[in-house]
């Protein structure tokens, strides 16, 4: 499929709202944006990200997104090979007007100097969301649909709301075969981008 092309369906046009915010009230521009209008927004505590050039918006993340994004970088540290970079809450051009924002990512080092401000899809080899309740069909959905069409090899999405379960995705061709579960209390043995092993229930609360 060729850089993006997500079909505009009507649930991502109805996700495509500002949800309220308490922070000081701003004035954007006409849609519809560009990644470089997006990149000039100003810091209102909303994250932005651009579906064929329309805003899809999120509040900051709560306390257990933050503690589960936490882990997951713990995890994934201690397994990662030499050569990577673990990240959180990175830019991710797709096209001139698709932009996202995924919680955590598995990207090449090289990546690292070939722009201070995005990366590309190919420069990526895991991409991960936490799932919240304003983000749950958009990260179910959407950014499934939106990975795999951007050649992103593997997505994981995080239900914290179900244990929590991680739902590990893995691509084919254009697009990902349907996910394995993992529920808490289940040990993940996952060989892709590297190999670790590892109980969602640990994304959770930490162990005393």
């Amino acid at each position: 499929m060729s850089e993006g092309k997500v079909p505009d369906t009507w649930w991502v046009t109805a996700m495509a709202t500002i949800e309220p915010t308490t922070r000081r009230e701003i004035v954007l521009p006409a849609p519809p944006y560009t990644v470089d209008d997006l990149l000039e927004f100003p810091d209102d505590g909303n994250r932005y990200e651009l579906f064929n050039g329309s805003l899809l918006v999120s509040p900051a993340p709560t306390k257990l997104h933050q503690l589960a994004l936490y882990q997951v970088q713990r995890i994934l540290d201690a397994a990662a090979p030499p050569g990577l970079v673990l990240l959180s809450t990175v830019n991710l051009r797709v096209s001139v007007r698709d932009q996202y924002i995924p919680d955590f990512v598995v990207a090449t080092e090289e990546s690292l100097y070939t722009d201070s401000l995005v990366f590309s899809p190919e420069e990526l080899l895991l991409a991960v969301e936490v799932v919240s309740p304003s983000t749950k069909k958009r990260d179910k959905i959407l950014k499934a649909d939106v990975y795999a069409a951007a050649g992103i090899p593997n997505y994981w999405r995080v239900e914290l709301d179900e244990g929590p379960t991680l739902y590990a995705y893995e691509l084919n061709s254009d697009r990902y075969d349907p996910p394995t579960a993992y529920k808490a209390g289940q040990v993940a043995h996952l060989t892709t981008p590297f190999p670790v092993s590892f109980d969602p229930a640990d994304l959770d609360c930490p162990r005393r």
